[in-house]
């Protein structure tokens, strides 16, 4: 259960990033900068609402707890990665960052297929 707590974890963290974001960087950011950043915010919403679910599944046996840590380590990788890359780009304004981002969103696309895959596996 230590995704679930990783996914909690991490669901609060983006709330205080997107306060952070919404209070702190108006007016310090131009309109594109705040778009990056509050997609940032979104996606790790998501997927963070991902690695508080999957487990459960496991738990309830809708799917094999191996497969349930790989899609964890792969919605984490992406959250660390898309995210990440796109708070630093949005703060930044270092633009080599959303060459990073994709990887990020192919760990994203990765963990839910492979969700998909291992549930309809049983």
């Amino acid at each position: 259960m230590i995704w679930s707590a990783i996914g909690a974890a991490c669901l609060g963290l983006a709330v205080m990033l997107g306060a952070f974001g919404s209070h702190g960087l108006r007016g310090k950011l131009d309109a594109y900068s705040m778009g990056i950043y509050e997609r940032a915010v979104f996606y790790q919403f998501i997927h963070a609402i991902g690695l508080l679910v999957t487990p459960l599944l496991a738990r309830v046996q809708a799917l094999k707890p191996a497969a349930a840590d790989w899609v964890c380590a792969l919605l984490a990788a992406g959250i660390l990665i898309f995210s990440g890359s796109l708070y630093l780009l949005a703060v930044t304004g270092t633009r080599w960052l959303g060459a990073i981002t994709p990887i990020g969103g192919l760990c994203f696309i990765a963990a839910w297929l492979l969700l998909a895959i291992a549930l309809l596996r049983g």
